[in-house]
């Protein structure tokens, strides 16, 4: 006697994520496919808007040293606190509305910027930099759940257009400020990049609202991972280039004006080593993705950054293009270091959980370098001593490399 089987109702023996992802409309893969560009560009151009114009806001504005210092500090300490409730938020919310609440917050607290104050230019970056934070903690996770097979090349598309808001935004908020008349007016306008992106993901996070899965989703606390050997090393690699980054994105062009560039120059200078961080992270993340390269790749960002700060320091402002390319080029780490996190967990949420624990910790330890260079140069009336803290900083990021490869592949 013949067995007769019957067969399955189509997409019944595919996991219910799978089918929600192949039944998603054209119009919001294309949709998610822009905000994902458009998120990307808002990702530092708020930063290196701001340094960029540094040194006008405080003439303009008449704000003090300490004032000066705090300033650049703010991001990366709203980067450690709101990003460390991103993993609530998320679990509360879905990846895609906690990112969409986060674009609103960026592109109200950038806007704000724009009012010639000093007290709205520090509560607008609170605003928007918290909105960042949320953003830069959930990224991964978004990766990890929507483009799971394709983490490399959706990273390296992340890290492009962050790249590129991040130069254009560096090479063109002087003259747009010039053209407005107003320091302030030219940091704020800086704010309809991320009213872009807001609208952009809307439709994303809409068609995830209506799809969304009943009852909350499982959440992983970040804090225990701390303790194993490849959440303590994640976080000290996090902490040390973001450290080196952020220390270096905000005073980068300040330092140039105050050894006698113009800040149109200072600005174009900061483009340059902004531009040469997009092939330099490509070209990272193509030798890391090679079998055993991963830690030579590790080695070539760290020493290009040593160089870079050596070269700031003992080169005259007329050679600024010099560090500015090997600077560019050691911020190609950041990368690497994504994608690393993005393959971290075995799930969305334990993803969500170690971008949470790096990039909270890593950010919080981060802040002193921004400040702390602000406090020295005006302490030592130069930048000698907090570069040569930066090189320090640049050792100790070859030697946790070194660790963090020896038995991770990429």
């Amino acid at each position: 006697m013949a067995t007769t089987t019957t067969a399955a109702p189509p997409g019944t023996d595919t996991p219910p994520a799978e089918r929600a992802k192949a039944a998603r409309p054209r119009a919001v893969v294309v949709f998610g496919i822009v905000a994902f560009v458009l998120i990307g560009l808002n990702l530092r151009a708020g930063i290196t808007g701001a340094s960029a114009l540094l040194h006008d806001l405080q003439e303009v504005l008449g704000y003090g040293a300490f004032i000066a210092a705090v300033i650049p500090s703010v991001p990366t300490l709203c980067f450690a606190v709101a990003g460390a409730a991103t993993s609530w938020l998320t679990r509360r919310m879905g990846v895609e509305k906690a990112i969409l609440l986060a674009l609103g917050m960026l592109a109200v607290g950038l806007l704000v910027r724009g009012i010639p104050s000093t007290g709205m230019l520090l509560a607008g970056t609170v605003v928007g930099m918290s909105g960042l934070a949320v953003c830069n903690v959930a990224m991964p996770s978004f990766i990890r759940e929507h483009y799971a097979d394709r983490t490399s090349l959706m990273t390296a598309l992340y890290t492009v257009t962050m790249t590129t808001g991040a130069t254009v935004t560096a090479v063109m908020v002087v003259p747009v400020a010039q053209l407005l008349g107003s320091a302030s007016a030219g940091l704020g306008s800086i704010g309809l990049l991320s009213v872009a992106a807001f609208l952009g993901f809307l439709p994303v996070a809409l068609h995830a609202h209506r799809n969304a899965a009943p009852g909350r989703g499982t959440s992983i606390s970040p804090w225990p991972l701390i303790r194993t050997r490849k959440g303590a090393l994640l976080t000290s690699i996090f902490t040390l280039q973001a450290l080196l980054a952020y220390a270096v994105l905000s005073w980068f062009p300040y330092m140039l004006t105050t050894t006698g560039l113009t800040a149109t120059d200072s600005g174009l200078m900061y483009g340059l080593m902004q531009l040469v961080s997009v092939p330099a992270g490509m070209v990272l993340l193509a030798i890391g993705s090679r079998p055993r390269m991963l830690r030579p790749a590790f080695y070539l960002a760290s020493v290009t950054m040593l160089l870079g700060i050596t070269a700031l320091m003992l080169l005259p402002a007329a050679l600024a293009a010099v560090p500015a390319a090997l600077l560019g080029f050691g911020l190609g780490i950041f990368p690497l270091v994504m994608v690393m996190i993005s393959r971290s967990g075995r799930s969305t949420a334990e993803t969500t959980a170690m971008s949470t624990l790096a990039q909270s910790v890593g950010y919080l330890l981060a802040t002193v370098g921004p400040f702390g260079m602000g406090l020295l140069h005006s302490a030592t009336g130069g930048w000698t001593v907090p570069l040569v803290l930066l090189l320090a900083i640049a050792l100790t990021q070859i030697v946790v490399g070194h660790l963090l490869t020896a038995r991770t592949k990429p």
